[in-house]
């Protein structure tokens, strides 16, 4: 494998992922999102690249082990009792599989995502 296998955020040219969370988990505004998926591996269970999301709020459930990096903006994380954590800029945290609750962007939020799906038993 050469130095040419090496995926640079700064310089890839991936197409962005336009899309919308399915309408009966939006509890409030219309949070519009993209993603620039740079990296999948050959099985297929492992991901990184720059998500992007418009104020609004949704639920959310994990079956993906999510590292995360906010690069602009601010969101709320609850859990399903209603627990929340703010994100801000330079936050680093990893949501586990099987993480059930909402995202709320408060401010337009930019993040690197590093994800890893478990294959189904």
């Amino acid at each position: 494998m050469s130095i040419t296998s090496i995926v640079d955020f700064a310089t890839a040219a991936t197409e962005a992922e336009h899309y919308r969370p399915d309408p009966a988990k939006v509890l409030a505004g219309d949070p519009a999102q993209n993603v620039r998926n740079h990296y999948t591996s050959p099985c297929g269970q492992f991901f990184s690249g720059v998500w992007e999301a418009e104020p609004g709020h949704w639920t959310i459930n994990y079956s993906e082990h999510e590292y995360c990096e906010i690069l602009e903006g601010e969101s709320i994380l609850r859990d399903r009792a209603g627990n929340g954590k703010i994100l801000r800029t330079g936050d680093r945290f990893v949501i586990p599989a099987g993480f059930e609750g909402s995202w709320e962007v408060l401010q337009r939020t930019r993040k690197v995502y590093v994800i890893f799906e478990p294959k189904s038993i």
